[in-house]
């Protein structure tokens, strides 16, 4: 099997020749947005369309939003109307995700389009992440307004990229939870986010493509709210979850990528044969439940010795267990 063929036997509980991360059989699209968007790397402050303030601090893995009273794009939730303008997608240059896209060969691989800042994270980067939580619980009405906005700009969004690259994959972001919990109380996420998300679902679906939905946090609570929503696969599942139980409860219906415990094995004093054993304790341990797909939830270990280490251990130690544990 190739690389698409055996992510595909995973996707459907059959027989796959090897267990390993299904980001290696997925070719990441450019998006205009995002391209767009992209803050630069000398940790100075830099908006991005929405109006955010970002910072990209020379040696950190990647840009932060730097929201405060000052710089806030919404500091009055009750006028938001007033204060938030949702960018244009009108003058958009797909050329180069054209041409990304067009050199990639789908019978060997997914093309892949990554679909940042879902509806939470965009909610929280306009207002900040403590006046957000607090307006989610005292502004219920006008939070759903503002997330409404967001939902319609990322439908619009996603309908645009299937009609000019169509990928295989939507590969959607939003972190909902932290490594200990939910964000949100999940009756809140249930009664503003969970409706709108059904809806950007829904539209992947109608497009023909695959829903990843991003998140390396704690999802637990709310699982049955994904297969509810239609996410086809959940990207980012770390450990502290209880895979195990969740793939139980969800019978099946959702796959999943992760649950290799990432920054227990990132870390400088650490030997080998921990870092494989890790490696070996996720599949071992999630792979019987199928539809499983072992990897660092947030995609790889930052010390290059390491990463190394685990991509070595899950290319031998993931066919050895396909080939011991038949699907039959």
């Amino acid at each position: 099997m190739n690389l698409r063929e055996n992510a595909m036997a995973i996707y459907h509980g059959r027989q796959p020749d090897f267990y390993g991360d299904l980001m290696d059989a997925i070719t990441l699209i450019p998006d205009p947005v995002l391209v767009g968007n992209m803050c630069p790397q000398d940790g100075e402050e830099h908006k991005d369309s929405w109006g955010t303030v970002f910072i990209f601090k020379p040696g950190s893995p990647g840009a932060h939003p730097h929201v405060n009273r000052a710089n806030a794009v919404i500091n009055d939730i009750e006028k938001w109307e007033e204060q938030l303008k949702v960018p244009s997608l009108d003058e958009l240059d797909w050329t180069m995700a054209k041409e990304a896209a067009k050199a990639v060969d789908r019978s060997e691989r997914f093309v892949g389009f990554m679909c940042s800042g879902g509806l939470f994270e965009r909610s929280h980067h306009l207002m900040g992440m403590e006046e957000a939580l607090m307006n989610y619980l005292e502004y219920p009405d006008e939070m759903a307004g503002v997330l409404r906005a967001i939902a319609d700009y990322k439908i619009k969004y996603i309908r645009m990229v299937a009609e000019e690259i169509h990928p295989d994959i939507i590969f959607y972001h939003d972190d909902w939870g932290s490594k200990q919990n939910l964000f949100l109380p999940p009756y809140v996420w249930r009664e503003l986010i969970k409706p709108l998300q059904k809806e950007i679902s829904d539209t992947i679906h109608e497009c023909d493509m695959i829903y990843m939905h991003h998140a390396d946090c704690i999802c637990q609570p709310i699982v049955k709210d994904m297969v509810e929503i239609g996410v086809d696969i959940w990207q980012g599942v770390i450990a502290q979850n209880d895979i195990v139980e969740i793939q139980r409860i969800t019978e099946g219906k959702l796959a999943m990528v992760g649950g290799i415990d990432g920054p227990k094995i990132d870390i400088e004093n650490i030997t080998e044969e921990e870092i494989r054993a890790e490696v070996r304790r996720a599949i071992d341990t999630y792979c019987p439940g199928g539809r499983f797909y072992p990897s660092i939830p947030n995609g790889i270990c930052f010390r290059e010795w390491n990463n190394r280490i685990v991509k070595d251990e899950l290319a031998k130690y993931g066919r050895k267990f396909a080939e011991e544990h038949r699907i039959f």
